[in-house]
């Protein structure tokens, strides 16, 4: 089992009197501490017009966070491709690449929020054909070695050759968030890997996880478990009485998520929104609990196939280091117990 981070810090604009770039600099600190305690890679939201801070500029944060750590992988989850120009996107991505040793997983989605859509006046309607077009241009500046020109509905190019050129051949990892049946198959056509949100709850992630498999061997590859991420949030109490205040941090936080999430008629069905404002799916799907509860949950999510989790823990130090200490030794080392009814071997 890899255990790997997941969100972001926050730097509100709060006036002159505060230290707007506190969250992010204990962010980093936060990253680094990871680091050093075994975690595998941190993936990085990006988000923006929340009022409350998050990270909106994910290739400039992690560039920073690159320089500080030397075999952290550096993901994104997702930039939302419909909002970015995809060969200055190519570009900086590839920038990251290089200067971090090869150390870059490109998460990309096609974005959930109506506010931010609304935000940057770009009709929701369009994310997919907008997602399609961006990451196909993006694939074909990260692998031609000759110049190419591009004539689309939303972008065009001429003559142009994309440098400098990616550490990570053919191009670095690409991971897609997705839910939906028709989503995951088409993170199976396009040969990516698959991010399943935190809010699932782990039965459906169960069958989520078999699709994805049953759709990439339906493609003639062998299916590696490494391929999937799944997130969870995770905090590790010391009695009940933590563990339920926990709970109730996470749920005010969802629906206020929710409430930017959603747009003005209600009709926005993301599967992300699902379970997010929900007390049963935060009890079912969070990692919350004494290390022997927290433990258990992570077994289950093994004997479906799980092998690779990222954890958002609010940025807490101490979190951190309980998880590494209570947690992750007893899932070090050891083979998974997968389910033959769920999983295909791996390579």
């Amino acid at each position: 089992m890899k255990f790997g981070l997941f969100g972001g810090a926050t730097a509100a604009r709060v006036g002159p009197d505060v230290d707007s770039a506190q969250g992010y600099n204990e962010f980093i600190e936060y990253n680094i501490e990871a680091e050093a305690l075994g975690y595998h890679s941190t993936f990085m939201v990006e988000h923006h017009f929340t009022g409350f801070g998050q990270v909106s500029a994910s290739l400039n944060f992690l560039t920073w966070l690159g320089a500080k750590t030397t075999t952290l992988r550096l993901g994104t989850a997702v930039l939302v491709l419909p909002w970015h120009n995809p060969v200055l996107i190519a570009e900086q991505t590839a920038t990251l690449d290089l200067l971090t040793n090869g150390r870059l997983d490109f998460g990309v989605g096609k974005g959930y929020r109506y506010n931010e859509f609304d935000g940057f006046c770009i009709p929701m309607e369009e994310a997919d054909a907008r997602f399609e077009e961006s990451i196909a241009v993006i694939k074909k500046a990260w692998t031609s070695m000759d110049r190419f020109s591009h004539e689309g509905k939303y972008w065009r190019y001429k003559d142009i050759v994309v440098e400098p050129g990616v550490m990570q051949r053919p191009h670095p990892p690409i991971w897609m968030g997705a839910g939906s049946e028709s989503s995951i198959r088409r993170v199976a056509e396009l040969g990516a890997n698959l991010l399943l949100d935190q809010f699932t709850p782990i039965e459906a992630i169960g069958e989520k996880f078999a699709f994805f498999r049953n759709e990439v061997e339906k493609r003639g590859r062998v299916f590696d478990a490494d391929t999937v991420a799944v997130a969870r949030a995770f905090y590790v109490a010391n009695n009940s009485a933590e563990k339920e205040a926990a709970h109730e941090r996470r749920l005010k936080a969802q629906r206020r998520l929710t409430t930017i999430s959603q747009t003005p008629t209600g009709d926005n069905k993301a599967s992300i929104l699902s379970f997010s404002d929900t007390r049963q799916a935060s009890e079912e799907s969070a990692l919350y609990g004494l290390p022997d509860e927290i433990c258990a949950k992570i077994s289950r999510l093994e004997q479906l196939g799980v092998r690779y989790l990222l954890l958002t823990g609010g940025g807490i130090r101490e979190n951190l280091r309980r998880f590494a200490k209570d947690v992750m030794p007893v899932f070090a080392g050891r083979a998974p117990a997968t389910s033959t009814k769920n999983v295909s071997p791996a390579v």
